[in-house]
């Protein structure tokens, strides 16, 4: 029997038709702005014209520009996806419902993560038929990275990606119920960079009706730079390229140029009288504010919105391991890590290994740069929240550990992903240089990740108690 064509959906830019399999509708690279081609690269996103008759919805769509991203000796490619995949029109989103039929199911939109420089919906961790089967409609967002994206430019409105998120919740405001989704139940959720940006838009006034809920994994709510250092980038990156630093001068030169210095960003000094790195030179872009989204959550919708909130145990893995640098890591690597990421280095040194009296360097290393990237900020917006908003914040710790390398990898950055999309079975997956090992998946555990995550999607509440500073409760997932 021939396969049913999906119906074509009426948005409010044009109509489109996607795919049908057996979990739903997939529609891809549907625009929801206009495509950022020369000087509109350093302008905020405005909407999309729209297009005549039926477009086809069928092919991913291009991606934003953006460097190879090498992890040693692990695959990587289901977490970055494919690169860069040049073409136009990449500020794009893809939605796979169970179907296009006007119902009002809960709605899921994901922000992927990478740095701030890299990763694309397109990535294979990102399939999302395990929600469609479940009742959920999801939405995964590409946005502007890297210089066009995160470089704050005079001339240019700051956080360009960060708007870009905006600009694609707003579509989902105003064009989800086509594809049977409530406009009125939508949960954001992101992970690393853009569990960060989720954080933000916590604290973003508007953001304000865009969303219910929230998801924040493995992020900072004290990730963002400080305009001191967000200038330094700047110019930086303008000595590279021989210009001034102005968003007219930046839009003159082509993307691959762009792409083409970020090498000489790498390691610049960010630490400033008033502000350390938040992320320890792991990347030269975040989000530019004047105070930190654990800090500005009155400011935004936050006391509106319920939170999940969560950190892997074992985040810092990821930046050591792959790189045969977990080891041979001395107790000299241990004080600069801590130097770099800590007011009192010594006094943090102390502690950890107080916490940990087995531990070899390599593994206080890693719960340094575990705790200064993710775990230190995810707690202070995970405390900011609980205390505006009433008992709405849901905390999560993921301690599986992966068997990737050795056996070494551990609950690193990351590997929560395929349990959340219920994935952890896929044979890409495992390997010894897959994310997740080669030993199979445990029994049950994505099952329910999985299913706290569309339990939180369609009522706020994931399945445990809500977290209490002075009694906190944190659901450990595996481990």
């Amino acid at each position: 029997m021939p396969q049913q064509s999906p119906p074509v959906v009426e948005t409010y830019a044009g109509s489109v038709r996607g795919l049908r399999d057996r979990f739903g509708d997939l529609y891809r690279a549907i625009p929801y702005a206009m495509a950022p081609q020369g000087a509109r690269r350093f302008a905020a996103p405005e909407p999309h014209p729209g297009w005549p008759g039926i477009r086809d919805a069928t092919e991913p769509a291009p991606t934003a520009p953006q460097p190879a991203r090498p992890f040693g000796r692990l695959d990587m490619t289901p977490y970055f996806g494919p690169g860069w995949v040049p073409g136009a029109e990449y500020l794009a989103l893809d939605v796979r419902t169970p179907a296009a039929d006007g119902g009002k199911r809960p709605v899921m939109v994901f922000v992927h993560g990478g740095g701030f420089v890299s990763g694309s919906n397109r990535a294979a961790l990102y399939d999302g038929k395990a929600f469609a089967r479940d009742g959920v409609v999801l939405v995964t967002v590409n946005y502007r990275v890297g210089i066009p994206g995160f470089l704050d430019l005079p001339g240019a409105p700051a956080n360009r990606g960060l708007l870009d998120v905006l600009a694609a919740l707003r579509w989902v405001r105003d064009g989800i119920s086509a594809f049977g989704g409530d406009p009125g139940n939508v949960t954001v959720f992101g992970q690393s960079a853009g569990a960060t940006i989720v954080g933000a838009l916590l604290a973003a006034p508007e953001a304000a009706g865009l969303f219910r809920r929230a998801i924040v994994q493995s992020g900072s709510g004290t990730g963002a730079f400080t305009p001191e250092q967000a200038e330094r980038v700047t110019a930086a990156a303008a000595k590279a390229l021989g210009i001034r630093a102005s968003a007219e001068q930046f839009a003159a030169i082509p993307d691959e140029h762009l792409l083409g210095i970020l090498p000489e960003l790498s390691g610049l000094g960010l630490r400033t009288a008033t502000a350390r790195d938040p992320l320890l030179g792991l990347s030269p872009f975040s989000l530019v504010l004047p105070v930190q989204p654990a800090d500005g959550l009155a400011d935004g919708p936050a006391a509106e919105v319920s939170v999940l909130i969560g950190d892997n145990i074992e985040e810092g893995n990821l930046y050591l391991v792959p790189q045969g640098k977990l080891e041979p890591s001395t107790e000299a690597d241990v004080l600069a890590v801590a130097a770099a990421g800590y007011a009192d280095p010594g006094a943090t040194v102390a502690a950890v290994k107080a916490a940990r009296p087995n531990a070899h360097p390599g593994e206080l290393r890693s719960a340094l740069l575990g705790a200064a990237l993710f775990g230190a900020g995810t707690t202070r917006m995970a405390e900011a929240h609980s205390r505006i908003s009433g008992r709405r914040t849901y905390v999560y710790s993921f301690a599986q550990r992966s068997t990737a390398l050795d056996g070494r990898l551990g609950a690193t950055h990351t590997t929560e992903l395929p349990y959340v999309f219920d994935l952890a079975d896929e044979p890409w997956l495992h390997g010894d240089s897959g994310l997740l090992g080669p030993d199979p998946a445990p029994e049950g555990l994505a099952e329910a990740m999985h299913g706290a995550w569309t339990a939180f999607a369609r009522d706020g509440d994931p399945g445990w108690a809500a977290y209490d500073p002075e009694q906190p409760e944190v659901r450990v997932f595996g481990g």
